[in-house]
Parts: structure tokens; C-alpha cells; sequence
């Protein structure tokens, strides 16, 4: 990737942030903390339940739930407008290799459609092999549909796309930097940062990576390698997907199609995109597709989490600068008690981001929070588990530009066996990270303060 064309695009893009006028987010006390019912809205694929059946799904599915699941899930459809998606199966992918695996796996036996939203598409081999199979599913008889970013790819040569192209695939690059070039809803600010991929209208794939051979290798993540022991130019970044089946897959698709349609791609090639999805799995997921013209879904659901939070709150943000409020809350929840660990880069793609978001450690750190940073590894990954039943995976960073200005996808799964497996992920990641103690924080070097000081400045944009 072209390092200096993405450094002075973002100096641009900057220039044109602070010009533009600030939008804030929601007021975090006006989030609901009473429930105006006693069940949350379940979707099936055969439409809505009664409030009789999903309180009896409900009961089945969460009977060992600690908490209460039910008034979170409440709460959580009050302040995003969104229901829950029942019958699904949800599987955890950890970090490059094993997450190619599977896409490229369910493009191989892809028989209708693949439908691709990415940040970031390179052409390195990574990108090269997605690219070479995709272009024979088309050859196939597959419609392949590709949205990607125009800042996320700056980097990669137009021919790459081109020759996609050239292959019959439909591809759209989302909000060209060149305005000439631009369709639909046109904003430079505004950037498609959605990690998506749906297959045959019944396999999705969502988290927060991208095609790019950062994800080669795999991270120290359940390995037997320690940090101090390993060749870093041989550990690969630290990441988390989900591939999805059953009727939340649905949701996933309109995403898709919903954005397509806002950049005047034109009409996709007839399909069947919206096949009937039959449940496969006893998951109850709710699909947050956020934009700069929504609530900022994403943002009220995390802070409601966090509010209801009774035992823990166990965050790995990736890049960390959050909102006055997102603090708040998790000094709040530390001080009742709650368990609130983060997981930040201790190494960074983003010096500056990770800069501005270490400007809050003191305040977070002297609250009560506790603020582990991961070795050795890039980390990447956007998740949350919350009380060991509360789990959300997606693209989406604690800061500003993913809450109000990007196009995002999260997906929140409630659900006390999934969410064991997320903290049992979460302590995986601990055991590869190092813990900042106050005092030790207190210490830093005053260099590190100027910093975090300038870098503060930025942190709306950024």
C-alpha cells in the first residue's frame, strides 16, 4: 500500500473534517433504563412472534442466563428500533488464516450469488487469490457483486479493480475521493467501513477484517508462543469474524443491497438474493447496519450494555478514542461493582489514534477501570462480551467517525453459551497483554503525554 498517497489523503480528509460542521451523538441520558414491556420483539423467518411464543422461545433458550436477559434485550430494541433474529447458528473466527479459510471455502461452493462489501481490498497475495476466485465463480455463472471503500483502497491500483471488471464481476467503488467520479449519496467524509460477505443469500460473514495480506499469518492468539519468543515479522494481526446461517442472513443481505442501491450501482443481475431461510441454529442475533444519517444504533446499544452491565464488561477495541459518556459509563460500572476490563494495542497500525485514545487511561484507569494492552500482535478486533451473555462483533471502533460519520455492521448476539465462548476469547487475549497499573501510567515519559495531548485534539476526526 501506497503509504505517503494514504498520508496525504488523510491530511485532506482532516482539512475537511475540521471544516465541516461537528455532529455529536445521542445524550447518554436519555437512553431507556426502564423496560416498556416484559419480552422482546423475535423475529423469525416466518415472520414476528406472538408475545406468548417468544416469551416461551425466550425462557428455553436463556434458562441459565445470569441477569436479566430479557429486560437488556428490551431495553436494547427500545433505543435502536431493531428486533431480535431468532433461529440462527453463529461461529467464532479467530484472526486471518481460519477466517479465509471458510469465506474462500463458501465462494468455492457458491452456486447463485457472492455479494462483497470490504474496506480494504489489496492486491497482495491475499487479495490476488480472493480476487482469482471470485473471477472464476463469475466465469461459473456466479454474480459477484463488489462494493470497496475508495479511501480503504487508495492503496491498490485501479488496474486490479479493472481487470475484476473485465471478468463480468459489477463493482462499485464507494464515495470516490474524485467527485467527478462519484454516484448516489456522495460525501468525502463519509466512508463505507463494513466488513460483509453473503453467499448465496444464506451464509454471511461480518467482523472486522478485511482482504489483505495483514491477515496471513495468525496472531499469538491460542497459540503456544510466547510474546517475548517470537519473530513479530511472522505474527500476523489480531482479528475476529463470525460466519452466520439462518434467518438473520436476510438482514445481512438488505445491508448490502440497501447500500448498493444508495450509490446508484445500478441493477443487480437477477437472483434469488432473499431465499426462504429456515432456523438452523437456537442464536437470537440483532443486525445493527448503522450510517451517517441514522441513530448511531451501534453507540445506544453498547451504552445500554454497559448500564445494565451486573457482573462484567469486558471490551477489545482496536482503536480506542472514545466519547466523554462511553467513560462515563465505564466508571460508572466499575464503580458498582462491575468487572470492566479493556484490551487495547499495545502495537498499532495508527499511532495517532492509539495516542488519542491513551489520553483517557488516567481518568479510566483512576476509576476503577482496568486497561491491559496486547503484545507483539496489530490488534484489530472490534468485540464486546457483557456478563458473560451480552456479545457483539463487527467493524465498528469506540470512537467518533465509526458512530457518526462511516457506514458500519455489528452484529449482537445474546446468548450465555456464545458468550462464554467470547470470554474465554477475551482471556486469551489477556494472556498476551500486559496490564498498565496507575501508578506505572503516572510514570510515563512526558513525551508520551505531548502526545497523547496533540493527538487529543484530533480525536473527532480521527
Amino acid at each position: 500500500m501506497n503509504k505517503q498517497r494514504i498520508t496525504r489523503w488523510l491530511a485532506f480528509l482532516l482539512l475537511v473534517g475540521v471544516m465541516a460542521s461537528c455532529r455529536t451523538l445521542p445524550d447518554a441520558d436519555k437512553l431507556p433504563d426502564t423496560p416498556q414491556k416484559a419480552n422482546p420483539t423475535v423475529e423469525t423467518a416466518k415472520g414476528t412472534l406472538q408475545k406468548a411464543q417468544a416469551s416461551q422461545l425466550l425462557q428455553r433458550r436463556w434458562a441459565n442466563a445470569t441477569g436479566d436477559l430479557k429486560q437488556l434485550a428490551v431495553l436494547e430494541e427500545q433505543a435502536t428500533g431493531l428486533p431480535l433474529i431468532a433461529g440462527n447458528r453463529v461461529q467464532l473466527l479467530f484472526d486471518g488464516p481460519a477466517t479465509m479459510r471458510e469465506m474462500m471455502a463458501a465462494v468455492r461452493a457458491a452456486t447463485t450469488s457472492v455479494n462483497l462489501e470490504t474496506y480494504i481490498f489489496d492486491q497482495d497475495p491475499i487479495g490476488l487469490q480472493f480476487a482469482e476466485l471470485l473471477m472464476e465463480k463469475q466465469r461459473q455463472g456466479v454474480t459477484v457483486n463488489i462494493m470497496y471503500d475508495s479511501v480503504g483502497t487508495l492503496g491498490t491500483p485501479q488496474e486490479f479493480f479493472d481487470r475484476m471488471k473485465a471478468a463480468g464481476i459489477h463493482m462499485i467503488a464507494f464515495n470516490p475521493v474524485n467527485p467527478a467520479k462519484a454516484r448516489g449519496n456522495w460525501s468525502i467524509n463519509n466512508r463505507d467501513h463494513r466488513k460483509l460477505m453473503v453467499v448465496d443469500g444464506s451464509i454471511a460473514f461480518t467482523g472486522g477484517i478485511n482482504i489483505s495480506s495483514d491477515y496471513a499469518n495468525s496472531s499469538l492468539f491460542r497459540s503456544r508462543r510466547k510474546p517475548a519468543n517470537v519473530d513479530k515479522s511472522k505474527v500476523g494481526w489480531r482479528d475476529t469474524h463470525v460466519k452466520i446461517e439462518g434467518p438473520a442472513v436476510a438482514t445481512l443481505q438488505w445491508a448490502f443491497v440497501n447500500n448498493w442501491v444508495r450509490q446508484e450501482g445500478g441493477e443487480l443481475a437477477a437472483r434469488d438474493y432473499f431465499p426462504r431461510l429456515a432456523p438452523v441454529g437456537d442464536k437470537f442475533v440483532r443486525v445493527l447496519a448503522t450510517d451517517p444519517g441514522s441513530n448511531s444504533e451501534i453507540y445506544k446499544s453498547l451504552m445500554v450494555a454497559i448500564n445494565e452491565a451486573k457482573k462484567s464488561v469486558h471490551i477489545t477495541s482496536a482503536y480506542f478514542v472514545p466519547d466523554q459518556q462511553v467513560v462515563d459509563a465505564l466508571i460508572a460500572a466499575a464503580k458498582r461493582g462491575v468487572d470492566v476490563k479493556l484490551v487495547l494495542p499495545g502495537v498499532s497500525d495508527h499511532g495517532l489514534v492509539m495516542y488519542a485514545g491513551q489520553g483517557f487511561f488516567e481518568q479510566l484507569l483512576a476509576g476503577g477501570v482496568k486497561i491491559f494492552q496486547l503484545q507483539v500482535a496489530v490488534l484489530h478486533a472490534k468485540t464486546a462480551v457483557i456478563d458473560e451473555a451480552w456479545s457483539t462483533i463487527g467493524s465498528a471502533n469506540i470512537d467518533r467517525r465509526s458512530f457518526i460519520h462511516n457506514y458500519e455492521l455489528n452484529v449482537v448476539v445474546i446468548d450465555p453459551a456464545f458468550g462464554r465462548d467470547m470470554e474465554s476469547a477475551f482471556n486469551e487475549d489477556l494472556r498476551d497483554s500486559k496490564e498498565i497499573t496507575l501508578d506505572k501510567w503516572r510514570d510515563r515519559p512526558w513525551a508520551d503525554r505531548i502526545k497523547e495531548w496533540a493527538a487529543r485534539l484530533t480525536e473527532y476526526w480521527i
